[in-house]
């Protein structure tokens, strides 16, 4: 052997082979490198940190937690507080469920008909105007309509006054010319208690009149499309004063205006209730023709 072949052959011995990378496996595919991989144990350490340190609970609707921003104040404001499901109280008798929500002013149980004028009149305003709806009622409640004031206040001496009181309004509304009747006012005050006791007083006058007309058995049915809408309206009247006479008190308010708003609304249900006696006489002069 040649001295070249064998220092060719020594070098080719001294060579290693270079490794070749091994296929990776079907199951390693697919996979992320080792080193960007979230170690498993780190995840118990996250919860029990969230453990020892848990969230602040989320204000409700109309609450503001602590350290609260201005947009949050003002979003707890705004917001409508969730209502809270009442238990399901046991079954009761439904007349007897009724009859418990009818009570007066004193907490006293009212009949079905007294919802309109709790406790009868009381004044010499709410019985005229009592009186007034028993004669124009399409079946006229007069000398009933005297009992009943009677029945309330137990004073059998009324009667020869409460009589000449009933046979005035009969002669008005039958023969003489129907118009305003609006009873005179005293000094009122300028406070709201004073608007409260107003506002009272003048839902009171038209329970008194609608009472009256309910006990006559009007149907609202035979009246006209005008009589009948004055008559939903003096309703709504009433409602609002209801509301008026149970609302709470405000930080600042101008009374005086608020007596000008009652002056106003005096005048109003006046002249409704004027419309429904005009329409209600109407209707008898009706039947009477037939």
């Amino acid at each position: 052997m040649s001295p070249s072949k064998s220092k060719t052959h020594g070098k080719t011995r001294g060579k290693k082979k270079a490794a070749t990378p091994k296929k990776a496996s079907a199951k390693s595919k697919g996979k992320a490198p080792a080193r960007h991989a979230v170690p498993a144990a780190r995840k118990p350490a996250k919860a029990h940190a969230e453990a020892k340190h848990p969230a602040p609970p989320k204000p409700a609707p109309g609450k503001v937690g602590p350290g609260a921003t201005p947009a949050a104040v003002s979003t707890a404001v705004t917001a409508k507080p969730a209502l809270a499901k009442p238990a399901k109280a046991p079954k009761r008798s439904g007349r007897k469920g009724a009859m418990m929500m009818r009570r007066g002013p004193d907490g006293e149980l009212l009949a079905p008909g007294e919802l309109l004028l709790p406790a009868g009149p009381k004044g010499a305003e709410e019985t005229q105007y009592l009186f007034r709806g028993c004669v124009a009622a399409e079946h006229p409640f007069v000398e009933d309509g005297i009992n009943e004031v009677i029945a309330k206040r137990g004073l059998e001496a009324e009667r020869p006054e409460l009589t000449k009181l009933m046979e005035l309004m009969r002669l008005r509304f039958e023969k003489g010319s129907i118009e305003v009747m609006l009873p005179p006012r005293g000094p009122v005050k300028r406070n709201f208690p004073g608007v409260v006791e107003r506002a009272k007083q003048r839902r009171r006058e038209i329970g008194a009149f609608l009472r009256g007309l309910d006990l006559g058995r009007t149907e609202t049915s035979h009246m006209d499309s005008h009589g009948e809408a004055s008559l939903q309206s003096l309703m709504e009247w009433a409602a609002r004063l209801e509301n008026l006479a149970e609302a709470d008190e405000p930080d600042q308010a101008d009374y005086n205006q608020f007596h000008r708003g009652l002056d106003q609304l005096e005048g109003t249900t006046e002249a409704l209730i004027l419309d429904v006696e005009l329409t209600l006489r109407r209707l008898r002069d009706r039947t009477r023709a037939h």
